[in-house]
């Protein structure tokens, strides 16, 4: 891929509130473009206005010093997320450690984060959110199979989900709060109860405490076209399934969402995981921020 360093002219932006899902208060994207190549990402649409989104990575070489400007002077101390238009442990992390500088930030700045990644690579920054937990971290990993075999098909550039899990394990035994992003769920891939269930199981087992379910996917004009090639790729003749049955849908919804929902509520109250993830609540800037999660 081609790496372009850029300067960036803001690095955070407000998330409408309430964000009940995630607990944002503001999102950060260092990079622009993923090297995960995962088929069914959104972040092709044309919405986006990423023009390259497989073919470049844009790297915001000025992000942490922006950050570093930026954070005394809010006013409201709130959750900072990180992966919602890429991923910020994707590979080239390691040659520019834009996550692992804008986390040391973070903690000196004392705000709460949430991690949103598919990479094991979070492991390096584990005594950068340790320290950051003391207001709040969380980490969230995306499994949307618990095959890794699945996994390198639909997920081809991401790290396996067994080394997801193992990542989950060794963040719980420091503390981190870290869960599930089971999304999205693909229809005729990873729409199978023993799917949903072997997830519930793996998170329970690796110290998660968590999953944030949704079952399907968006599908709309550049992500629609390529998750279709990818499928004829990989998976022949189920681009013909989806069009019978979706058309020009927005959204692909699982088959048999409701029950698929059922049964993985009943299995996460079985391991005691929560379907929704612990917050924190945003406070003046000039308060303490210790105390102010609130759990549910």
């Amino acid at each position: 891929m081609k790496i372009t360093e850029i300067e960036a002219k803001g690095i955070l932006n407000p998330v409408k509130q309430p964000d009940d899902w995630f607990g944002l208060k503001y999102n950060m994207n260092l990079y622009r473009g993923c090297q995960h190549h995962c088929i069914y990402c959104d972040s092709r649409s044309e919405c986006y206005q990423v023009d390259h989104f497989d073919s470049e990575i844009l790297v915001k070489m000025n992000a942490p010093d922006l950050l570093a400007d930026l954070l005394p002077r809010k006013r409201i101390k709130g959750t900072i997320g990180t992966g919602s238009m890429n991923d910020p442990y994707m590979p080239i992390e390691k040659q520019y450690n834009l996550t692992g500088r804008a986390l040391a930030v973070i903690a000196e700045n004392q705000f709460p984060v949430h991690v949103l990644t598919k990479s094991d690579l979070v492991l390096k920054d584990t005594d950068t959110l340790s320290e950051i937990a003391r207001t709040y971290a969380a980490v969230s990993f995306t499994v949307t199979t618990a095959d890794d075999e699945l996994g390198r098909k639909v997920e081809p550039g991401a790290p396996l989900v067994s080394r997801r899990f193992a990542a989950m394990r060794a963040l719980a035994n420091t503390g981190i709060h870290t869960g599930v992003l089971l999304m999205p769920l693909l229809p005729f891939l990873e729409d199978q109860p023993e799917n949903i269930l072997t997830i519930v199981k793996k998170t329970a087992a690796n110290g998660g405490r968590y999953i944030i379910p949704a079952f399907g996917v968006t599908l709309r004009d550049r992500q629609r076209d390529y998750y279709y090639a990818q499928l004829d790729k990989h998976f022949p003749g189920l681009k013909e399934k989806y069009i019978r049955r979706f058309g020009n849908r927005y959204h692909a919804e699982a088959i048999q969402a409701k029950q698929l929902y059922a049964l993985l509520e009943e299995a996460c109250f079985d391991h005691h995981i929560s379907l929704k993830m612990p917050t924190f609540a945003p406070v003046q800037a000039t308060a303490q921020p210790a105390g102010q999660m609130r759990m549910f």
